[in-house]
Order: structure tokens, then sequence, then C-alpha cells
């Protein structure tokens, strides 16, 4: 069993009462530094009949460093282009993650956008976090004749430094979780246990944006290309799903990321369609993220709070924030901002020990 697990802080913010923006939950937030080097969070806000808004919250710290609240500012993004509307008025801007790209300065967030099509990455960019300009829809080369453009695909996060492709491009490179058709878990569940996972099947997939030159602006992105898979399922808490969560973070070891692993639960006779989503950790090679060099066989977070169990979702913990503590001179301690139960925002604590690689 891994010895790494994380330490819960407690749940940093919940819906407020008469917030007709929160009605139905605060989830799953996107977590950076600003200009000021104070932290924000960009929780996805939920309105009635799952209408989602993307807000803006400071960060709260006590004295000790430990984060203990919000501050909520405003909007970043709420469902006004087409591929975040739906006919009927619902729509959504859901689950953001945000990069600094240092070379560009600029904020880059990637997001869920939710239309009649389904589920969709966008992108939009930032000089400041608080005005925010569309940039569109990823799209995608084709992998081995499988396309990519015209289905569901979420949980996507960049890197913040432009990595070498592995056909040797300079590129700007992303995770992302394409929803091909009948992989979901819930269509998971009704196949024979010893299924054949598919090697580009449910599956955390790298691709990279190919830089063509100095003068190259991130708002001006190409296609994704050079798409290959990074990871499938594999052990038993992450067995029908697993996505990308937090944005990749360099470390002494490689590119740190948190990511979610789906699994069922016992049935109780009352849903025997269960789910629970836990949190493990992936170590990714520094020149050739490609390569993983340490993964979780053991999740570092699954749901035991009843914060975690009762909410919107049952079960869930669903990590897509990331804050690296150097403004306590501590870079190997990470504090983990994530879903709880899609209803609430919970923080936990990594420390990141020397051995990792070893575990």
């Amino acid at each position: 069993m891994d010895a790494i697990k994380l330490k819960r802080l407690g749940v940093i913010m919940e819906p407020e009462a008469g917030n007709e923006l929160e009605i139905e939950g605060v989830l799953n937030p996107a977590a950076v530094r600003g200009p000021d080097g104070e932290l924000y969070l960009f929780p996805r806000l939920v309105g009635k009949n799952n209408y989602s808004r993307i807000g803006i919250a400071k960060v709260l710290f006590n004295k000790a460093g430990d984060p203990v609240g919000v501050e909520r500012l405003g909007i970043a993004l709420e469902p006004e282009a087409d591929y975040e509307k739906q006919p009927d008025g619902g729509g959504g801007c859901e689950d953001p993650r945000i990069t600094y790209i240092a070379s560009s300065q600029v904020y880059v967030m990637t997001y869920t956008a939710f239309s009649a099509e389904g589920p969709r990455i966008a992108i939009a960019c930032s000089k400041d976090l608080i005005h925010w300009e569309r940039l569109g829809l990823a799209t995608f080369e084709p992998y081995e004749h499988i396309q990519f453009n015209n289905i569901n695909n979420k949980d996507a996060c960049l890197f913040p430094e432009v990595i070498m492709s592995p056909s040797g491009h300079p590129s700007f490179a992303m995770l992302h979780r394409p929803l091909f058709p009948n992989t979901r878990p819930e269509d998971t569940m009704k196949r024979p246990r010893d299924r054949e996972i598919r090697e580009h099947h449910e599956c955390i997939w790298i691709s990279y944006c190919h830089i063509r030159s100095e003068a190259h602006k991130y708002k001006r992105l190409p296609k994704f290309a050079s798409n290959h898979p990074l990871a499938i399922p594999e052990a038993d808490w992450e067995n029908l799903k697993i996505g990308a969560g937090t944005p990749p973070v360099l470390t002494k070891h490689g590119w740190l990321i948190l990511y979610h692993g789906v699994s069922q639960l016992v049935s109780d006779g009352k849903d025997p369609h269960q789910l629970s989503y836990s949190a493990g950790i992936m170590i990714l090679d520094k020149e050739h993220p490609n390569k993983i060099l340490y993964r979780s066989q053991e999740p570092v977070l699954s749901p035991d709070l009843l914060e975690e169990q009762v909410g919107t979702i049952a079960n869930v913990v669903f990590p897509t924030g990331i804050d690296q503590r150097n403004d306590l001179g501590m870079p190997d301690r990470f504090d983990i901002y994530y879903g709880m139960a899609d209803d609430r925002i919970g923080v936990a604590r990594l420390d990141l020990p020397d051995d990792i690689l070893r575990v």
C-alpha cells in the first residue's frame, strides 16, 4: 500500500445561503496565484437546472498560512458563446483549470463547455485573471484514424512550460480525457469484469500544440496533434475510468499531477450502480511527460467524510486545483483543492516525500 496520503484541511467553500447562482452547488475549482501573489479559486457555480458559471474567489489564510475561507469576487465566465449554450436555455461553463504560461505572460483556462452537442474542451486567456477572452473550442488532429473533434471531451489541463513533442517540436502540451462512445462508467459496469480496455479508450491522453515560431501567440493556437494515450485504468480503485485532475506542476521528481479514478461501490440494495470517485498521484518525466515515473497503487484521497459522501453526486472527491506553497518557502508542499460530492469545495495537503519514486 502507498505511504502517501493527503491531509485534509477542511471545507473551504460551500453554497452561499440565498445565492441563486450557487443553489445547486459550488465545486471543482481552478486554483492559481495572481499577479499580486494572492491565491484565487475559480469554482464552478451551479444554479437552477444545472446551469453552470465560473466564479472568482480570493482564498483567505490564517497566520499559520493555512487556507480557511474565501472572499467572493464575481463571475469569470458564464454561458454566452454558442458552444456553451443549449436551445432550451441551459448550458454551462464548467470545471476550469488554469495555468500561467510565463513565456507568454498569460493565464490560460481550459474548461468544459456544455452545449447541445455535449461537453467539449474550451479555452480562454487572461492577463489579470479578471478579464477573460474566449479562444473557442480546442481542435485536434486525428490519431490513427481516431477522431476527437466531434466526441465528448473534458478534464483538460495544460503544462506551464514549452514541452518537446515526441516528434521533436517545441509545443504546448495538454492532458485531456476524451469520452468515446460506450466508455462511461455506467456503460462499463454492464460489461464482464474481464473486459478488454483498449489503449485509446477510458484513458488520459496527452496532446501537443506545435509552436510555429518565436512570435507565436498563445491565442492563435493551431490544432493539437501528436496525440498519445498516457494512462488507462489499472488498480481496483480506478477500474471504471480515470481522468486528469490538477494542472501539472514541476517538482524535483518530475511533473506532478493528481488525477481521479472511478470504481463501483458494493451495492447496498438501494443503488446497484453507485460509483466512487477517488484521487491518485502521477509523476511524469520532466523531458518526456508521456512517460510515467510513478503512479499511485492506492488512492491518496477517497470519499471518507460525510461532506464527500452526501451531496449532489454521492461519494466524490475530484481534484482540480493545486497550489505549490512557495510563498511559505516550502516547494515540496502542495495544497489541493477538490470538489466534494459535487456540492462544496475542500482543501487537502500533500507534502511530497524525497523518495516518492521508490514508494
